[in-house]
């Protein structure tokens, strides 16, 4: 049977059809739908673990309980979980480990472009990287082979266009795997310093042994041309190559680290010409070149962004492609959502001119116009630490007008130790959690806080105002995120105190709310156009002339914008 699926979609198929037992996740575009396709096949267990440390640490412990075992996350997750994965390279497996990795190249949703090879070399974990769908399925299954014979996790590192790409795909049967037996065995499992020493020379042999290995394993393949051009390429530049119809000896790689240098060099024998095409940071290119080869690579492709057909037929001589002269539209920044609980807060922020330390999530939208209201925003959890540094740096005078804020998922991924941070050492920061109920950012996926499971299945909901008291908060006040009376007083009163806060700001997010809201309009007779609403950046709020018009469409029913009309002329519509 053949189905045309997502690569995301079809590595949680490859998953199924080697036998995996466990499945383990922080959500993070492009690699969320991994984890959530996963969960549909009811003999794998899923689940959403609070941050990639504990996803990775999850799978470890499965994998050597004797499972073969799965974690996926995006690359900058790869950071939060690289303490775990490092060492579990030394303590190798029992049954096999995988982890999915999906890069950002042109960071179409993400703080930066690292590239997930560069980490994996550090570590000394073999990468493997698919070009479609049907190798995103099938290269699960090798790399679950791989992980047990040279007894390594081993990263599959997927691209945004990898991920959210459809190719068609052949369906298999499931692999019957029989959970491995669990033996004790302490100098492979314990990380001492005695025990680590031989670890790391066992590592360094299993990635001699590998590269040698690649031609067996069938981890690249060749396809010859009657000239001395050649292309070095992976994953889905390999695609892009094969678009722009050169004709070249094209060497595609599957396995990106260890590189399999010595079937390189007889690629290149004989050759006049070789590129190296790769996309982000030049991990084939400076490999190739210090083995003797000399290739082109970064200096006529760079390092940022995304490669496309266009600049491969401009680097090699070909003819570009000429395109109709688009229509200009108007650009339409991104913007937070009608009825986001998280509009009226910024409209008291920027009221109040408060400083704001951000961090990941919809509401880092906050810092685009028409808020501004955003100063800072640098990984998962920042927020909280930032707030604290930005005290200790200028004082506790400047920090009556600094708050962090942070939703309630990216809290509990990491912004809780910074909160103990304050506490412990004596900050007066108050802190912001924006709880909308939800992990919103990368599509509605459930959390520790909301009280469910991947599943939908109902479990403890971890009580964020309990948390922060427990850890040392005795400032925590709670409010509705739409009344701005309240945000306000809540704003004005908690940074004017010489002890820490916490104020939550709850409601859940708009798009989740299943029952019918009122839709608002405004009284062409009583609007005089002055634009307060339309200082809120509200997607259904559109001025029409010299007054307001709600689209109805639109409108999610959250008042903000009547709060705010100083006229009184906007109103919930009489049904």
């Amino acid at each position: 049977m053949k189905k045309l699926m997502l690569g995301n979609e079809a590595i949680a198929r490859g998953v199924y059809e080697a036998g995996a037992t466990v499945a383990v996740a922080y959500p993070g575009t492009p690699s969320t739908e991994i984890t959530e396709f996963i969960a549909k096949y009811d003999d794998i267990y899923a689940e959403w673990a609070p941050n990639e440390k504990v996803a990775m640490e999850v799978a470890i412990g499965s994998s050597v309980a004797g499972a073969r075992s799965v974690v996926a996350m995006k690359h900058v997750g790869l950071n939060v979980a690289a303490d775990p994965l490092f060492t579990a390279a030394y303590t190798g497996v029992n049954g096999g480990l995988v982890a999915f990795v999906a890069d950002d190249p042109g960071m179409h949703s993400s703080q930066n472009e690292q590239d997930t090879r560069m980490i994996a070399r550090a570590a000394n974990v073999p990468v493997l990287e698919p070009s479609n769908s049907t190798e995103c399925k099938e290269y699960v299954k090798k790399a679950m082979e791989i992980s047990e014979e040279y007894d390594t996790p081993v990263i599959v590192r997927l691209t945004t266009r990898v991920a959210h790409s459809q190719s068609v795909v052949e369906l298999g049967e499931k692999t019957a795997y029989e959970l491995k037996p669990y033996e004790k065995d302490i100098k492979k499992y314990v990380m001492t310093p005695a025990n680590a020493k031989p670890r790391h020379i066992v590592v360094e042999e299993r990635m001699k042994r590998l590269s040698a290995d690649a031609e067996k394993l069938g981890l690249f393949s060749i396809e010859k041309a009657n000239n001395k051009v050649g292309i070095i390429t992976s994953g889905i530049c390999y695609q892009y190559v094969k678009e722009t119809g050169i004709e070249a000896n094209i060497m595609k790689l599957a396995m990106l680290n260890p590189l399999p240098l010595e079937v390189i060099k007889a690629f290149a024998e004989g050759l006049d010409e070789i590129y190296v095409v790769e996309e982000l940071e030049p991990v084939i290119e400076e490999q190739v070149k210090a083995a003797g080869i000399n290739v082109k690579g970064k200096e006529l492709f760079g390092r940022q962004g995304e490669i496309t057909v266009r600049q491969l037929k401009s680097v090699f001589g070909m003819a570009l492609p000429t395109y109709r002269e688009a229509q200009k539209t108007p650009v339409r920044p991104p913007v937070l959502c009608p009825g986001c609980p998280h509009r009226s807060v910024y409209t008291v922020i920027n009221k109040l001119k408060l400083t704001v330390t951000g961090d990941i999530g919809c509401y880092t939208l906050g810092s685009a116009p028409p808020h501004g209201a955003i100063d800072t925003c640098v990984c998962m959890g920042a927020s909280v630490g930032m707030a604290h540094g930005m005290e200790k740096a200028r004082g506790k005078e400047f920090t009556k007008n600094v708050v962090g804020i942070i939703g309630d998922s990216t809290f509990i991924h990491s912004g809780i130790t910074g909160l103990v941070d304050i506490v412990y050492n004596k900050g007066v920061s108050t802190i912001i959690i924006a709880d909308n109920s939800i992990t919103g950012m990368t599509g509605h996926q459930q959390n520790p806080g909301t009280g469910k499971t991947l599943q939908g299945e109902q479990t403890y909901a971890l009580d964020l105002a309990t948390l922060c008291k427990a850890v040392g908060i005795n400032n925590v006040v709670t409010v509705n995120a739409y009344d701005m009376k309240a945000v306000e007083k809540a704003l004005r009163e908690e940074t004017a105190k010489d002890a820490p806060s916490v104020i939550i700001t709850k409601a859940p997010c708009r798009l989740i709310i299943k029952e019918k809201w009122p839709v608002y309009k405004c009284s062409h007779d009583k609007c005089v156009g002055c634009g307060a609403c339309l200082k809120l950046g509200c997607p259904a709020i559109q001025k029409v002339g010299n007054k307001v018009t709600i689209n109805t469409a639109l409108c999610a029913g959250c008042g903000v914008c009547a709060t705010v009309c100083p006229k009184g002329a906007i109103g919930k519509e009489e049904n």
